[in-house]
């Protein structure tokens, strides 16, 4: 089981701008806290996303010492990946591809076909560089747009990710909440066995009503990657206009842990995190 905490997720839509050393200090405290990965900022232009324009400056600033959380910054074209690898401490570079054209061009300015040729680039910096990709597979289980979506079309694009790129870590993405519970479920039962050499995650926008149907539909389906922020903060600010959060981690690390699963996560560090979340977001 992995346990991705993702702050650039809850922090990126948020304005105004948050005190480069208020994030330090909270992301210090959550790598104590003993997450596998921590989604920690992004590269990409300041314009698109003000909020994290400082994460070069943040990453610099950061205790690692005795860190073994991992940390993964976004990136969404070439440049960004570029001036990622630059950086030792990054372990993954993400990359949002979407299999909606709509949510393609809206978040990374360009179409399907254009991200194709992007990801490629990336994926061969992020070899060259040691660095592992990490691709989430944005509106994975549909949009709000009315693009076409289909399982199968889920399905192709994973299948040339994996099989043209060699791609390893992939996260399907409920981007804007709009995941049904048998849609979760049947992708990723189709994936896990007929992929092994994958690490599938689930990446789940969800209300605190729904949260625990979507992630027990992945569970069950045998995903044991999970994205989420602290009380559920965050969203896409390229999706709509009004934010669908992120899964509360807390509440699934409370519910893991009740259900005989243990995280291996230092319990009191979180609780101190989740007190210190309501503080740093407006």
């Amino acid at each position: 089981m992995k346990l991705i905490e993702c702050p650039r997720d809850a922090m990126q839509g948020i304005h105004p701008f948050i005190p480069t050393g208020t994030k330090v200090e909270y992301l210090n405290a959550l790598l104590r806290v003993g997450f596998d990965t921590i989604d920690i900022g992004s590269f990409v232009s300041p314009k698109a996303i003000p909020q994290l324009a400082d994460t070069a400056e943040v990453l610099h600033r950061l205790d690692l010492d005795g860190v073994k959380s991992k940390l993964l910054v976004i990136v969404a074209n070439e440049r960004g990946a570029e001036e990622a690898v630059q950086h030792d401490m990054v372990h993954y570079l993400g990359y949002p591809f979407s299999i909606s054209e709509t949510f393609q061009r809206r978040n990374t300015n360009t179409d399907i076909e254009g991200s194709w040729g992007r990801i490629a680039h990336i994926a061969e910096t992020a070899r060259k560089a040691g660095k592992e990709l990490v691709v989430y597979i944005s509106m994975g289980f549909g949009n709000p747009y009315g693009d076409p979506w289909s399982p199968e079309i889920a399905l192709h694009w994973t299948d040339r990710l994996v099989n043209e790129l060699g791609v390893r870590i992939i996260a399907l993405s409920d981007t804007v909440g709009v995941a049904r519970p048998e849609d979760i479920s049947a992708l990723f039962k189709h994936l896990i066995p007929a992929m092994p050499q994958v690490e599938f995650g689930a990446h789940l926008h969800a209300r605190l009503d729904n949260w625990r149907i979507k992630t027990d539909a992945a569970w069950n389906a045998g995903c044991r990657r999970f994205d989420g922020a602290l009380k559920g903060y965050g969203g896409c600010p390229m999706a709509e206009d009004d934010l669908v959060g992120n899964l509360a981690m807390e509440l699934f690390v409370q519910h893991l842990e009740a259900t005989g699963h243990a995280t291996g996560l230092d319990l009191k560090q979180l609780d101190r995190c989740v007190e210190m979340a309501a503080r740093v977001f407006p």
